[in-house]
């Protein structure tokens, strides 16, 4: 009995093995092995050298992407002697890796048949590209796709551009000017530190919107107002004690330089070197109006600079303050018998120009950023354009800042190198002081 019993469960365990999946009497499935071969396309190699190209349709570009990745495209690598290294297709995100071996010069090979329908090469731009590998690890070749053609620019839409951005920087330069024209018609002092006032007002702003973290608008008017307690601060601490004592203009002028380095310096300690921007107005889109493209920023600055220009200069046209000042400027020693107060007019025209002077550092820095030499970049343009519309005239400053921008800028487009565009400039102040050395609007005066 125990037998049969026995028998049955060995006959019924056999069964149930013959029927059972993967059994031991099925045939053996070899255990895969990992592969030590070259990796997928999307496979990024960790040793050894390798060339990789990522697709990219930049006609796709939207706010957030670069473009749309092309996959599906097949690429090849062929070493020197045009012998076939390798070919991958490109995975979904229009990447592919390919190993090579040694350095020396490759050539990446695009199959162009390969491209998704609607999606081609940008122009020109050829299917193969020649590398040179030298060092060991990724070797990135950039095919162009959907990006436009640089199209030659008409000489009369360069010059266009290139005014329009002269004019918006002279109305800046003006601005900065006219309180330079001011101090200087009612002191006689040639102000060598002027450009820091510029600097001032630039650092003042910043650290208004980006270290307290107010609204750029909120900042320049802040900027504003300490640039003009600071320019009352400056006449009443140094410059009243040296022009009661009897200094003269030549030993101010050097006091003014020195003051200069040691303020540029000062700054370049507290700020350092970098440049630095605004939290806000970092990236705008341009604009065109035909022949010239200005960003929203542009307009902002063109507008506030006239109306700062054209309020300044209506109050010293027609309030008493205004006539009073003319009048300091004309001579100080008649003013002062008149019982003009000299002292207090000087210091309300020390508070207006670093007032507008530290406006225009901070509309400067909203361009072009802000670094400790901003001022000092600029310092030469506003004795230029000073100069050239006459010393101490308020209409001088204004039109010779105009011609000194419109210069500057207008330069490169027949062929002045960029990096000494300033020299232009220059050269036609020699020139108009060499026939007109009062400047263009500046009265002669009698000397000895």
């Amino acid at each position: 009995m125990r037998l049969r019993i026995a028998a049955l469960l060995a006959a019924l365990a056999g069964v149930f093995l013959l029927m059972a999946p993967g059994s031991a009497v099925a045939t053996p499935t070899p255990t895969p092995t990992p592969t030590t071969g070259a990796p997928t396309a999307n496979e990024r190699p960790t040793e050894g050298s390798y060339i990789g190209v990522t697709l990219i349709d930049s006609s796709k570009s939207t706010k957030d992407s670069d473009g749309d990745p092309v996959p599906g495209v097949a690429l090849s690598v062929l070493d020197s002697s045009d012998t076939e290294i390798g070919t991958q297709t490109t995975d979904e995100a229009g990447q592919v890796f390919i190993p090579i071996e040694g350095r020396g010069e490759f050539t990446v090979k695009l199959d162009k048949g390969t491209l998704p329908e609607g999606v081609e090469l940008s122009g020109s731009a050829s299917t193969s590209k020649t590398v040179t590998v030298r060092l060991d690890g990724g070797t990135f070749v950039q095919f162009q796709i959907g990006v436009e053609e640089t199209v030659s620019v008409p000489f009369i839409d360069k010059f266009s551009q290139a005014a329009v951005t002269g004019f918006r920087n002279g109305l800046i330069i003006a601005v900065a000017a006219l309180g330079l024209s001011m101090i200087f018609g009612t002191t006689g002092l040639t102000n060598f530190s002027h450009g820091e006032i510029m600097t001032f007002g630039a650092f003042t702003t910043y650290v208004v919107n980006v270290t307290i973290g107010m609204p750029v608008i909120v900042a320049v008017i802040v900027a504003v107002f300490i640039g003009g307690l600071y320019g009352w601060l400056n006449e009443r601490i140094l410059w009243r004690p040296l022009r009661h004592k009897g200094v003269g203009l030549i030993a101010m002028m050097i006091v003014s330089i020195g003051l200069s380095l040691l303020l540029r310096s000062v700054f370049q300690f507290f700020f350092g070197s970098t440049y630095r921007s605004y939290d806000e107005f970092r990236q705008q889109r341009q604009t065109d109006y035909g022949p010239f493209s200005l960003a929203p920023k542009d307009l902002w600055v063109m507008g506030i600079c006239v109306a700062v220009l054209a309020i300044v200069i209506t109050l010293l046209m027609t309030t008493r303050m205004g006539k009073a000042t003319r009048a300091v400027s004309d001579n100080q020693a008649l003013a002062a018998s008149s019982g003009l107060r000299v002292d207090g007019v000087i210091s309300v025209v020390w508070i207006v120009g670093a007032a507008i002077t530290a406006l225009a550092g901070a509309l400067q820095g909203l361009l072009y950023q802000v670094n400790f030499t901003l001022g000092f970049n600029l310092l030469l343009l506003l004795f230029a354009a000073v100069t050239l519309g006459g010393l101490g005239t308020i209409w001088g400053s204004l039109l010779g800042s105009l011609i000194i921008g419109v210069l500057v800028n207008v330069g490169p487009v027949f062929g002045v190198p960029e990096s000494i565009k300033n020299a232009g400039a220059l050269a036609v102040l020699i020139l108009v002081l060499l026939i007109r050395p009062q400047g263009i609007l500046g009265r002669k005066e009698r000397i000895g």
